[in-house]
Protein backbone atom coordinates (compact mmCIF):
# COMPACT_ATOMS: atom_id res chain seq x y z
CA UNK A 1 0.00 0.00 0.00
CA UNK A 2 1.47 3.32 -1.08
CA UNK A 3 0.80 6.04 1.45
CA UNK A 4 0.18 9.66 0.56
CA UNK A 5 3.58 10.64 1.90
CA UNK A 6 6.25 8.97 3.94
CA UNK A 7 4.91 9.93 7.38
CA UNK A 8 6.80 12.18 9.74
CA UNK A 9 10.13 12.04 7.85
CA UNK A 10 10.36 15.81 7.55
CA UNK A 11 9.49 18.87 9.61
CA UNK A 12 5.84 19.63 10.24
CA UNK A 13 5.90 22.54 7.77
CA UNK A 14 7.52 20.37 5.09
CA UNK A 15 5.02 17.59 5.76
CA UNK A 16 2.14 20.06 5.41
CA UNK A 17 3.52 21.27 2.08
CA UNK A 18 3.97 17.74 0.75
CA UNK A 19 0.50 16.67 1.84
CA UNK A 20 -1.18 19.77 0.41
CA UNK A 21 0.65 19.34 -2.89
CA UNK A 22 -0.50 15.72 -3.09
CA UNK A 23 -4.11 16.57 -2.31
CA UNK A 24 -4.08 19.25 -5.00
CA UNK A 25 -2.26 17.07 -7.55
CA UNK A 26 -4.86 14.32 -7.16
CA UNK A 27 -7.76 16.76 -7.52
CA UNK A 28 -8.95 16.30 -3.95
CA UNK A 29 -8.50 19.95 -2.97
CA UNK A 30 -8.75 22.93 -5.31
CA UNK A 31 -6.80 26.11 -4.41
CA UNK A 32 -8.87 29.30 -4.19
CA UNK A 33 -6.06 31.83 -3.82
CA UNK A 34 -6.38 32.23 -0.03
CA UNK A 35 -4.58 30.01 2.53
CA UNK A 36 -7.01 27.63 4.15
CA UNK A 37 -9.79 28.06 1.57
CA UNK A 38 -10.24 25.22 -0.93
CA UNK A 39 -12.71 23.69 -3.26
CA UNK A 40 -13.30 19.98 -2.87
CA UNK A 41 -12.97 17.46 -5.66
CA UNK A 42 -15.31 14.56 -6.43
CA UNK A 43 -13.43 11.86 -4.50
CA UNK A 44 -12.92 14.13 -1.50
CA UNK A 45 -16.66 14.87 -1.31
CA UNK A 46 -17.52 11.20 -1.82
CA UNK A 47 -15.40 10.14 1.14
CA UNK A 48 -16.81 12.96 3.29
CA UNK A 49 -20.36 11.98 2.39
CA UNK A 50 -19.62 8.33 3.18
CA UNK A 51 -18.15 9.26 6.54
CA UNK A 52 -21.22 11.38 7.32
CA UNK A 53 -23.40 8.36 6.54
CA UNK A 54 -21.23 6.23 8.85
CA UNK A 55 -21.83 8.72 11.69
CA UNK A 56 -25.56 8.59 10.98
CA UNK A 57 -25.61 4.79 11.13
CA UNK A 58 -23.47 4.70 14.27
CA UNK A 59 -25.72 7.18 16.09
CA UNK A 60 -29.16 6.15 14.81
CA UNK A 61 -30.17 4.58 18.13
CA UNK A 62 -29.29 7.80 19.99
CA UNK A 63 -32.39 9.40 18.42
CA UNK A 64 -30.88 12.88 18.20
CA UNK A 65 -33.06 15.64 16.79
CA UNK A 66 -31.61 16.89 13.47
CA UNK A 67 -31.43 20.68 13.12
CA UNK A 68 -30.00 22.58 10.16
CA UNK A 69 -28.74 26.17 10.37
CA UNK A 70 -27.13 28.31 7.64
CA UNK A 71 -23.39 29.17 7.88
CA UNK A 72 -24.29 32.66 9.20
CA UNK A 73 -25.76 33.60 12.56
CA UNK A 74 -27.14 36.56 14.46
CA UNK A 75 -24.14 38.70 15.44
CA UNK A 76 -25.70 39.60 18.78
CA UNK A 77 -25.70 35.92 19.75
CA UNK A 78 -21.96 35.80 19.14
CA UNK A 79 -21.48 38.92 21.24
CA UNK A 80 -23.74 37.68 24.03
CA UNK A 81 -21.83 34.39 24.30
CA UNK A 82 -18.55 36.31 24.87
CA UNK A 83 -17.04 34.97 21.65
CA UNK A 84 -15.46 38.30 20.78
CA UNK A 85 -13.96 38.55 24.28
CA UNK A 86 -12.44 35.09 24.00
CA UNK A 87 -11.74 34.63 20.27
CA UNK A 88 -11.60 38.01 18.48
CA UNK A 89 -8.79 36.67 16.26
CA UNK A 90 -11.01 33.88 14.91
CA UNK A 91 -14.31 35.71 14.45
CA UNK A 92 -15.72 36.52 11.04
CA UNK A 93 -18.09 39.49 11.09
CA UNK A 94 -20.00 40.41 7.94
CA UNK A 95 -19.78 43.95 6.56
CA UNK A 96 -21.69 45.41 3.62
CA UNK A 97 -22.04 48.65 1.67
CA UNK A 98 -24.88 50.89 2.87
CA UNK A 99 -23.77 54.20 1.40
CA UNK A 100 -24.96 56.77 -1.09
CA UNK A 101 -24.43 56.79 -4.86
CA UNK A 102 -21.54 59.21 -4.41
CA UNK A 103 -19.93 56.89 -1.86
CA UNK A 104 -20.45 54.02 -4.28
CA UNK A 105 -18.42 55.85 -6.93
CA UNK A 106 -15.70 56.35 -4.28
CA UNK A 107 -15.77 52.66 -3.44
CA UNK A 108 -15.48 51.58 -7.08
CA UNK A 109 -12.62 54.01 -7.63
CA UNK A 110 -10.74 52.62 -4.66
CA UNK A 111 -11.33 49.04 -5.77
CA UNK A 112 -9.97 49.80 -9.24
CA UNK A 113 -6.89 51.45 -7.73
CA UNK A 114 -6.32 48.59 -5.30
CA UNK A 115 -6.84 50.94 -2.34
CA UNK A 116 -8.46 50.23 1.02
CA UNK A 117 -12.24 50.69 0.89
CA UNK A 118 -13.10 49.19 4.30
CA UNK A 119 -14.24 52.53 5.74
CA UNK A 120 -17.06 52.55 3.18
CA UNK A 121 -18.40 49.26 4.57
CA UNK A 122 -20.70 49.02 7.60
CA UNK A 123 -21.16 46.13 9.99
CA UNK A 124 -24.33 44.04 9.51
CA UNK A 125 -26.22 42.01 12.10
CA UNK A 126 -24.67 38.79 10.77
CA UNK A 127 -21.54 36.83 11.65
CA UNK A 128 -20.04 33.72 10.10
CA UNK A 129 -20.84 30.71 12.26
CA UNK A 130 -17.71 29.65 14.23
CA UNK A 131 -19.12 26.30 15.42
CA UNK A 132 -22.20 24.39 14.32
CA UNK A 133 -23.77 24.51 17.78
CA UNK A 134 -23.64 28.27 18.37
CA UNK A 135 -26.98 29.13 16.68
CA UNK A 136 -28.74 26.33 18.59
CA UNK A 137 -28.71 27.55 22.18
CA UNK A 138 -30.82 30.71 21.68
CA UNK A 139 -33.59 28.50 20.22
CA UNK A 140 -33.80 26.27 23.30
CA UNK A 141 -35.04 28.75 25.90
CA UNK A 142 -37.39 27.06 28.36
CA UNK A 143 -37.64 23.76 30.21
CA UNK A 144 -36.20 20.59 28.73
CA UNK A 145 -38.22 17.35 28.79
CA UNK A 146 -37.37 14.66 31.32
CA UNK A 147 -34.04 13.13 30.32
CA UNK A 148 -32.92 16.27 28.51
CA UNK A 149 -32.39 16.61 24.78
CA UNK A 150 -29.87 15.57 22.14
CA UNK A 151 -29.39 17.44 18.86
CA UNK A 152 -27.58 16.55 15.62
CA UNK A 153 -26.18 19.52 13.66
CA UNK A 154 -24.09 20.00 10.52
CA UNK A 155 -22.84 23.33 9.20
CA UNK A 156 -20.11 25.12 7.34
CA UNK A 157 -18.06 27.07 9.89
CA UNK A 158 -15.49 29.84 9.68
CA UNK A 159 -12.45 30.70 11.77
CA UNK A 160 -9.93 33.28 10.66
CA UNK A 161 -6.68 31.32 11.01
CA UNK A 162 -5.01 31.18 7.57
CA UNK A 163 -2.49 28.36 7.41
CA UNK A 164 -0.49 26.26 5.01
CA UNK A 165 -1.69 23.16 6.83
CA UNK A 166 -4.41 21.59 4.65
CA UNK A 167 -6.08 20.20 7.78
CA UNK A 168 -6.46 23.71 9.25
CA UNK A 169 -8.99 25.37 6.98
CA UNK A 170 -10.68 28.72 7.42
CA UNK A 171 -13.96 27.44 5.95
CA UNK A 172 -14.83 23.88 6.95
CA UNK A 173 -17.71 21.62 7.89
CA UNK A 174 -18.53 20.41 11.35
CA UNK A 175 -20.94 17.67 12.44
CA UNK A 176 -21.95 18.16 16.06
CA UNK A 177 -24.07 16.44 18.65
CA UNK A 178 -25.21 18.62 21.53
CA UNK A 179 -26.45 17.16 24.82
CA UNK A 180 -28.59 19.20 27.22
CA UNK A 181 -29.70 18.01 30.64
CA UNK A 182 -28.54 17.54 34.21
CA UNK A 183 -24.82 17.84 34.98
CA UNK A 184 -24.60 14.10 35.68
CA UNK A 185 -26.30 13.10 32.42
CA UNK A 186 -24.26 15.53 30.34
CA UNK A 187 -20.90 14.47 31.82
CA UNK A 188 -21.73 10.78 31.43
CA UNK A 189 -22.69 11.35 27.78
CA UNK A 190 -19.46 13.25 27.12
CA UNK A 191 -17.27 10.62 28.78
CA UNK A 192 -18.95 7.75 26.94
CA UNK A 193 -18.53 9.51 23.60
CA UNK A 194 -14.79 9.85 24.02
CA UNK A 195 -14.56 6.06 23.89
CA UNK A 196 -17.13 5.79 21.12
CA UNK A 197 -15.18 8.31 19.06
CA UNK A 198 -11.93 6.42 19.51
CA UNK A 199 -13.62 3.23 18.39
CA UNK A 200 -15.12 4.89 15.33
CA UNK A 201 -11.83 6.40 14.16
CA UNK A 202 -9.65 3.42 14.96
CA UNK A 203 -12.12 1.21 13.13
CA UNK A 204 -11.18 3.17 10.00
CA UNK A 205 -7.50 2.45 10.51
CA UNK A 206 -6.74 5.88 11.97
CA UNK A 207 -4.19 6.13 14.80
CA UNK A 208 -6.45 8.22 17.04
CA UNK A 209 -5.57 9.12 20.61
CA UNK A 210 -7.30 11.05 23.38
CA UNK A 211 -5.77 14.27 24.72
CA UNK A 212 -6.88 16.94 27.21
CA UNK A 213 -7.12 20.31 25.50
CA UNK A 214 -8.11 23.93 25.75
CA UNK A 215 -9.59 26.43 23.34
CA UNK A 216 -7.29 29.08 21.80
CA UNK A 217 -8.42 31.94 24.04
CA UNK A 218 -7.00 35.34 23.16
CA UNK A 219 -4.57 37.42 25.20
CA UNK A 220 -3.19 37.34 28.73
CA UNK A 221 -6.58 36.68 30.29
CA UNK A 222 -7.07 33.86 27.81
CA UNK A 223 -4.15 31.98 29.34
CA UNK A 224 -6.01 31.85 32.63
CA UNK A 225 -9.18 30.65 30.90
CA UNK A 226 -7.22 27.96 29.06
CA UNK A 227 -5.53 26.79 32.27
CA UNK A 228 -8.90 26.61 34.03
CA UNK A 229 -10.40 24.66 31.13
CA UNK A 230 -7.65 22.06 31.40
CA UNK A 231 -7.72 21.94 35.19
CA UNK A 232 -11.46 21.26 35.24
CA UNK A 233 -11.18 18.82 32.30
CA UNK A 234 -13.81 20.67 30.29
CA UNK A 235 -12.32 19.92 26.87
CA UNK A 236 -10.89 16.77 25.31
CA UNK A 237 -9.80 16.10 21.75
CA UNK A 238 -9.18 13.04 19.64
CA UNK A 239 -6.03 13.63 17.64
CA UNK A 240 -4.28 12.10 14.62
CA UNK A 241 -0.61 12.37 13.58
CA UNK A 242 -1.46 13.78 10.15
CA UNK A 243 1.70 15.84 9.63
CA UNK A 244 3.43 15.47 12.99
CA UNK A 245 3.55 12.92 15.78
CA UNK A 246 4.67 15.58 18.25
CA UNK A 247 1.89 18.03 17.24
CA UNK A 248 -1.02 15.81 16.18
CA UNK A 249 -4.13 17.29 14.61
CA UNK A 250 -7.41 17.46 16.54
CA UNK A 251 -10.15 15.78 14.50
CA UNK A 252 -12.86 15.43 17.17
CA UNK A 253 -13.52 17.65 20.18
CA UNK A 254 -15.62 17.29 23.31
CA UNK A 255 -16.57 20.50 25.11
CA UNK A 256 -18.42 20.60 28.43
CA UNK A 257 -19.90 24.08 28.73
CA UNK A 258 -21.34 23.53 32.21
CA UNK A 259 -24.15 26.12 32.57
CA UNK A 260 -22.61 28.84 30.35
CA UNK A 261 -25.15 28.75 27.50
CA UNK A 262 -28.07 27.73 29.71
CA UNK A 263 -27.68 30.80 31.91
CA UNK A 264 -27.48 33.03 28.85
CA UNK A 265 -30.63 31.64 27.28
CA UNK A 266 -32.63 30.45 30.31
CA UNK A 267 -32.50 26.73 29.53
CA UNK A 268 -33.56 24.59 32.49
CA UNK A 269 -33.75 20.87 33.13
CA UNK A 270 -37.01 19.10 33.92
CA UNK A 271 -36.32 19.65 37.62
CA UNK A 272 -36.23 23.43 37.05
CA UNK A 273 -32.48 23.67 37.70
CA UNK A 274 -30.25 25.46 35.21
CA UNK A 275 -29.36 22.86 32.56
CA UNK A 276 -25.84 21.92 31.57
CA UNK A 277 -24.71 21.41 27.97
CA UNK A 278 -21.89 19.67 26.13
CA UNK A 279 -21.05 19.11 22.49
CA UNK A 280 -19.01 16.70 20.43
CA UNK A 281 -17.71 17.86 17.09
CA UNK A 282 -16.44 15.88 14.13
CA UNK A 283 -13.98 17.91 12.03
CA UNK A 284 -15.16 16.42 8.75
CA UNK A 285 -12.46 17.70 6.40
CA UNK A 286 -9.74 16.88 8.91
CA UNK A 287 -10.93 13.30 9.26
CA UNK A 288 -11.15 12.90 5.48
CA UNK A 289 -7.63 14.29 5.07
CA UNK A 290 -6.50 11.89 7.80
CA UNK A 291 -7.96 9.02 5.77
CA UNK A 292 -6.14 10.10 2.61
CA UNK A 293 -2.90 10.62 4.54
CA UNK A 294 -3.15 7.19 6.17
CA UNK A 295 -4.44 5.08 3.30
CA UNK A 296 -3.29 6.90 0.17
CA UNK A 297 -4.85 9.23 -2.37
CA UNK A 298 -6.85 6.54 -4.24
CA UNK A 299 -9.85 5.31 -2.18
CA UNK A 300 -10.23 2.32 -4.52
CA UNK A 301 -6.97 0.95 -3.04
CA UNK A 302 -7.86 1.46 0.59
CA UNK A 303 -8.03 -1.62 2.86
CA UNK A 304 -11.24 -3.60 2.53
CA UNK A 305 -11.84 -3.23 6.26
CA UNK A 306 -12.07 0.53 5.72
CA UNK A 307 -13.95 0.45 2.43
CA UNK A 308 -16.47 -1.97 3.91
CA UNK A 309 -17.47 0.63 6.49
CA UNK A 310 -17.56 3.61 4.15
CA UNK A 311 -19.02 1.79 1.14
CA UNK A 312 -21.18 -0.89 2.83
Amino acid sequence: MAHATEPLAQSKTEAEQVLLAGLIEHGLLIPCGVPGVYGRGTHFEDVLTRFMELITRATRDDRATPVHFPPVMNRTYMERADYLESFPHLAGLIFSFKGTERQHHDLVDRVRKGEDFSQLQSITNLALTPAACHPLYPTCTGTLPAGGKLFDLTSYCFRHEPSGDPARMQAFRMREHVRMGTPEDVRAWRDAWIQRGLGLLRGLGLAADEAPANDPFFGRGGKLLAANQRQEQLKFELVLPITSAEEPTAVMSFNYHQDHFSKLYAISSAGAEVAHTACLGFGLERIVIGLFKTHGFDPARWPESVRGQLWP
